[in-house]
């Protein structure tokens, strides 16, 4: 897998961590975005990993207090998780 596939799967990973936050604590898009100072628009990137360059570990940081989680929580994952993501990566791979 290249370098540029892998940041972009890393990016997706933590964006749907970052929605299933977001949605777990009754938050909007826009509500969670006002909490963290960043763009209803920019959150949505993140959210659907096209934020891929640029992306700070601050405005991580930012998100994650704005959730009331720790930002690890947006780099760990269940082997389920794992599972997922490997047959996603194993799927994109066959069709290019």
């Amino acid at each position: 897998m290249n370098e540029k596939v892998k940041k972009a799967m890393i990016c997706k990973r933590i964006g749907a961590k970052v929605a299933f936050y977001r949605t777990l604590k009754g938050l909007t898009q826009e509500a969670l975005a006002t909490k963290c100072h960043i763009g209803k628009s920019t959150l949505g990137r993140i959210e659907r990993g096209e934020y891929t360059q640029g992306l700070s570990v601050i405005t991580l940081i930012d998100i994650a207090e704005g959730l009331g989680i720790d930002i690890s929580a947006f780099f760990v994952f269940t082997k389920q998780e794992n599972k997922a993501w490997k047959q996603m990566l194993l799927e994109i791979e066959d069709n290019s």
